[in-house]
């Protein structure tokens, strides 16, 4: 899983020419799952095209990533410094700016993720220094966020990469986890995607905070000329479905298509807070 950033393995991608939408239709086979989706497990994550994606998404600030950061920053803001003892992005990928948003109220992140490309990325990042391109981005976070380091080196210095998937979690381990652009763009199928959700939201304890971004209806897609990954699009009736019996507190907001991005076949931008249910 992407456990990475914008779409499943990293962001959003481009749309694949497969027809249909995701596992909530069509024949099921064990477990639930959809037969003849492409899941989680039938992706190279590993061979994750890491530059092209960065090219694509991440070497400038755009205005979906603004709204983002606006939202997270709300969240973080509510918390005083030191106040999270220890929290987790899922699917962390090579996206920088969920880690910083936690450098202030975490004093420790777990950026939890499967690929060995986005693993090798996040590492370099972490001991030589972030790349000029994620100035700006820190910059607004730090403009909404006072309490940030005043650098962005210093604010990623709470962070450990933590190799590894959502199986590998265990439950109420967190104060808050954050998920951006994951769930969504891992899997063909419906009941895999609620799966990693349910996951997501068991890994805070009781009264533990969620924060999430989805990519709207996004179909499978392409980064670069690269091979099609695997993508259920959702729309906010969707995310209601899954987290509403799981979590109180549910919010969802939504961002317009961001057309600076290529196409990559979504209708915008859904963000989500939410507390989990008591057991």
């Amino acid at each position: 899983m992407d456990t990475t950033g914008r779409p499943g393995p990293p962001n959003p991608p481009r749309p694949s020419s497969r027809s249909g939408e995701s596992g909530q239709s069509g024949e099921s086979g064990r477990w639930g799952l959809a037969v003849g989706l492409r899941r989680n497990r039938d992706a190279d994550w590993n061979a994750w095209p890491v530059a092209d994606y960065l090219a694509e998404n991440y070497r400038r600030l755009h205005p979906c990533d603004v709204g983002v950061i606006r939202h997270h920053a709300a969240v973080y803001r509510t918390f005083a410094p030191g106040a999270l003892p220890r929290t987790l992005e899922l699917g962390a990928g090579p996206n920088l700016y969920p880690l910083m948003q936690a450098g202030a109220a975490s004093l420790r992140v777990d950026a939890l993720e499967p690929s060995a490309a986005n693993v090798r990325y996040l590492r370099q990042q972490l001991e030589d220094g972030p790349d000029d391109s994620w100035l700006p981005f820190y910059t607004l976070c730090r403009s909404l966020d006072p309490a940030l380091p005043e650098s962005c080196a210093d604010a990623l210095r709470r962070v450990r990469v933590v190799p590894g998937t959502a199986e590998d979690l265990t439950d109420g381990t967190y104060a808050l986890a954050s998920m951006n652009f994951v769930a969504e763009s891992v899997t063909e199928d419906f009941a895999e995607f609620t799966a990693l959700c349910d996951t997501f939201v068991r890994a805070v304890r009781p009264g533990g905070c969620l924060v999430a971004s989805f990519m709207e209806r996004m179909p499978s897609y392409r980064i670069g000329e690269g091979p099609v990954w695997p993508a259920c699009p959702v729309d906010g009736a969707a995310l209601r479905a899954v987290f509403g019996p799981r979590t109180t507190g549910l919010r969802i907001e939504r961002l317009a298509k961001d057309r600076t991005l290529p196409e990559y076949g979504d209708t915008g931008v859904l963000l989500m807070t939410a507390l989990r249910a008591d057991p």
